[in-house]
C-alpha cells in the first residue's frame, strides 16, 4: 500500500539568540539542522525568525524559506529575552506558522501556535559556575519556563534528557531525545601544517588539541595540571581554539603559575579552515570536560581521525561509545595518564582511531533532521 504524502507543516524556526560567529555548538546546531531539514522534509514550510546579527550576516535561514527579522540585537540579553518573549510570538501569528521550534534553551512562553524547544543542558543547574552574573540567573527562569509551556522538549541526548525530566520537572512523554549530528565532509581545506606551526610558534613538538570554550565547567584548569605533571623533556603542546571569556585570564595566569604558560597555546576561535589544519597536524584530542549535554566537539575529533581521551560523566560516554580513552575528570593523574598513554601507545592510538570513525558515523544530521520532524508532528497531535 503506497503511503500517504506528508502533510504540509509551516514551521518558524526561533533564531533570535544567534549571532553568528559567536555561540559555538548551538550555532552548528542551528546550521547544520536548517540545512538537513530542507533536504530530509522539503515540504515543511519554514520560516526564520532571527536577529538583526543573523539577518545582517545572512546564513542558510536565507536558503531554506521566508526570513523575518524580530528587530533586537542578540548581544543584549535584554533585547535578547524581549524579542523571544514579546515580539516574536505576534511576529509568528502573523507569518502564519503553526509550530515554533526554539533552538536554543530558552522559548517563548506563549504564542497562537505549538510549541517545541530543543535543550542542549542545563549547566546552569547541574554545573552553576558554567555561566556568569544576569545570564546565570535568567536561565534560571527562562529555561523552566519555556520547557514547561513547549508541548514536546527535545533534548540532545539520554543524559541531558533525565535532567530535563529531574530538573524541570517535564514528564517522560513529553521529552523526545534527538541527538546531534556530525558533519562528516570538513567545512573546508586545512591550513598547511607549516603555516600554522610557524604561526603558533609549534615547532616539532607532537601537539595536544582540545577545542574548548574557556568556561569553568570544561575543565581546563585540571588539564593544565594533568599537562604541567608530565616532565618537561617529554610534555607535548597544549593548544585550546575557542572563544574567549572573562575566565580566560585567569586560565593564563594559573598556567604561569605551573610553569607551562610556555607549553599552551591559547587561540580564540579560528576559521573553519585553521581548525583543520590543528585537526591534521594534532597527535590527539583531549576533553576533559566536567558536563556536557551532547559533547560534539568528541565525534568531530574522531570524524577526523584523531585518537579520543575525554571524561567519562554525563553524556560523554553516551557519545563516545568504547571508541575512546575515558578518564575520571576530577582526577589530574588520570588525565595526566590518558594524554602519556595515547602520546606512546601507538597501537592502542590507531585502534581508536579506526574506532573513533565509525563511531562519529553514527551521528548523521539527516538523523537529526527525520527525528525533529517527528518531534514536530507529535506537537501537532499528527501520527510520525
Amino acid at each position: 500500500m503506497e503511503r500517504p504524502a506528508p502533510q504540509l507543516m509551516h514551521v518558524g524556526l526561533n533564531l533570535v539568540f544567534l549571532v553568528p560567529g559567536e555561540q559555538g555548538g548551538m550555532e552548528v546546531y542551528a546550521r547544520e539542522l536548517l540545512h538537513a531539514l530542507a533536504i530530509e522534509r522539503p515540504e515543511l514550510r519554514l520560516t526564520s525568525f532571527v536577529s538583526r546579527e543573523a539577518r545582517a550576516a545572512g546564513g542558510p535561514w536565507d536558503d531554506v524559506g521566508a526570513v523575518v527579522e524580530v528587530p533586537v540585537s542578540a548581544r543584549s540579553r535584554v533585547q535578547w529575552v524581549r524579542g523571544e518573549q514579546q515580539l516574536l510570538p505576534g511576529l509568528a501569528h502573523r507569518a502564519g506558522v503553526q509550530l515554533v521550534h526554539s533552538l536554543a534553551n530558552t522559548a517563548p512562553a506563549r504564542g497562537r501556535f505549538k510549541r517545541v524547544v530543543t535543550i542542549h543542558d542545563l549547566h546552569y543547574r547541574v554545573i552553576p559556575e558554567a555561566h556568569f552574573g544576569v545570564l546565570a540567573l535568567g536561565l534560571r527562569v527562562l529555561v523552566p519556563l519555556g520547557a514547561r509551556r513547549s508541548h514536546r522538549v527535545i533534548a540532545v541526548s539520554h543524559d541531558t534528557g533525565a535532567d530535563v525530566r529531574r530538573h524541570l520537572g517535564v514528564r517522560r512523554d513529553r521529552v523526545d531525545v534527538v541527538p546531534n549530528g556530525v558533519g562528516l565532509t570538513p567545512a573546508a581545506a586545512p591550513q598547511p601544517e607549516q603555516l600554522l606551526r610557524e604561526r603558533h610558534a609549534l615547532g616539532s613538538r607532537q601537539v595536544v588539541l582540545s577545542v574548548s570554550a574557556k568556561r569553568p565547567h570544561k575543565n581546563l584548569r585540571r588539564l593544565l595540571d594533568a599537562l604541567a605533571a608530565i616532565p618537561a623533556e617529554r610534555r607535548p603542546l597544549l593548544v585550546i581554539p575557542g572563544y574567549r571569556t572573562p575566565y580566560e585570564r585567569e586560565l593564563r595566569e594559573h598556567a604561569r603559575s605551573l610553569g607551562a604558560l610556555d607549553d599552551v597555546r591559547f587561540l580564540d576561535w579560528v576559521s573553519d579552515a585553521e581548525l583543520e589544519g590543528l585537526y591534521a597536524l594534532s597527535t590527539l584530542f583531549v576533553f576533559p570536560s566536567l558536563h556536557e549535554g551532547f559533547g560534539l566537539p568528541v565525534l568531530e575529533a574522531m570524524n577526523r581521525g584523531l585518537p579520543v581521551a575525554c571524561s567519562n560523566v554525563s553524556s560523554l560516554p553516551e557519545v563516545a561509545g568504547d571508541a575512546a580513552l575515558l578518564f575520571d575528570p576530577r582526577d589530574t593523574s588520570a588525565i595526566t595518564a590518558a594524554i602519556e598513554h595515547l602520546l606512546h601507545d601507538r597501537a592502542q592510538a590507531e585502534r581508536l582511531c579506526a574506532a573513533g570513525r565509525a563511531q562519529a558515523a553514527r551521528f548523521t544530521w539527516a538523523a537529526t533532521a527525520r527525528a525533529t520532524a517527528a518531534s514536530y508532528e507529535r506537537a501537532l497531535g499528527r501520527p510520525s
